[in-house]
């Protein structure tokens, strides 16, 4: 087991943007509407949360380099039975930003899952995935 080696790379402008969604009850998307959840704001703490998880990446993840992140940006997309959450992750660095904006989702994800627990028994966490991704040696890939 070994951190891939990143010496000899160039440095570039990196980006990548994940997704995830958070289903949930109609009820509990009303009480987040409406402010009525015990914990509090549940979009802007999960917006927060989403943007500290991008860059305490390596500290959760053990073969992740450090990287100075340039730009995070959370989107929170509240439907009616669901949080469709979007993270952008940028940097110039020597190596890409993909487990970034992963983890930033999860978090994000996992603070509604949280603050709303108490409200819905039945919320479920899914479709946590790389949308995009560009520079570096291997280019852009964007998800079909």
């Amino acid at each position: 087991m070994k951190m891939a080696d990143v010496s000899k790379k160039d440095v570039t402008y990196r980006i990548a943007i994940a997704r995830g969604i958070v289903s949930m009850g109609k009820g509990t998307i009303e009480a987040i509407k409406n402010g009525a959840v015990p914990k509090g704001d549940v979009l802007t703490t999960a917006k927060i949360a989403g943007i500290m998880a991008a860059k305490k990446t390596p500290e959760l993840l053990p073969l992740c380099h450090p990287i100075q992140i340039e730009n995070v940006n959370v989107e929170l997309v509240v439907k009616s039975d669901s949080i469709e959450i979007k993270s952008s992750v940028s940097a110039s660095a020597k190596t890409g930003v993909e487990m970034e904006a992963l983890t930033s989702v999860a978090v994000t994800a996992l603070t509604i899952y949280d603050m709303c627990k108490p409200l819905d028994k039945n919320i479920v966490i899914s479709e946590i995935v790389l949308l995009e991704k560009r520079g570096g040696k291997s280019g852009t890939y964007i998800r079909r």
